[in-house]
């Protein structure tokens, strides 16, 4: 049986190889870095999250199912830590950028997610650029302003319901955006 890069990597690792270790992290530390870059605000932050995906991976490699591929789940570590990043920091602005992607990305079909080369997260900008007026802004004010539905709806000059109604579509009209970039993309 033919065993894939990563799969013999991963046996190398478990064998004590440091340069194994090293060969997973240049093989996939683009790829998590971007994801983590479309997510948050800082740079910085995407690069101390990176090197702490690999620092998981590499005290949790003992759990690794060496037949499932190794980017999906240093991905999933990523978004793990997102998720702890958020609970874990202050609100600050670039926590409710951060929940936008996640809570769009938890509604996206698993292959829509993200692909070796490009993360369909990145064409969150432009998605938000193609919504309406009233759409962009209570998106805006709800995850870069965060405040809450009835502060929105004054300021819009809508009913809470109308509101809540008026984020979920917008929230579909960019998952459907994200698709279509996506398949775009890919086609």
């Amino acid at each position: 049986m033919l065993l894939s890069i990563d799969q013999t990597l991963i046996e190398q690792l478990r064998r004590g190889d440091r340069a194994a270790f090293a060969a997973v992290i240049e093989r996939h530390q683009r790829a998590v870095y971007g994801y983590l870059r479309a997510r948050l605000l800082q740079a910085t932050d995407a690069d101390d999250m990176t090197q702490e995906v690999f620092l998981r991976f590499y005290l949790s490699q003992a759990r690794f199912d060496s037949t499932a591929l190794v980017r999906p789940w240093l991905l999933g570590i990523a978004r793990n830590l997102l998720r702890e990043h958020i609970k874990g920091m202050k609100r600050r602005k670039e926590v409710a950028w951060t929940e936008l992607c996640l809570e769009l990305e938890s509604v996206m079909p698993p292959d829509a997610q993200w692909s070796d080369d490009d993360d369909v997260m990145l064409h969150l900008p432009i998605c938000l650029d193609g919504l309406g007026p009233s759409a962009r802004e209570a998106i805006e004010l709800q995850y870069r302003g965060e405040r809450k539905l009835a502060e929105i709806g004054r300021q819009l000059h809508r009913s809470e319901g109308a509101v809540k109604l008026l984020l979920h579509r917008a929230r579909q009209a960019l998952k459907d955006c994200l698709e279509r970039r996506k398949k775009r993309a890919e086609g």
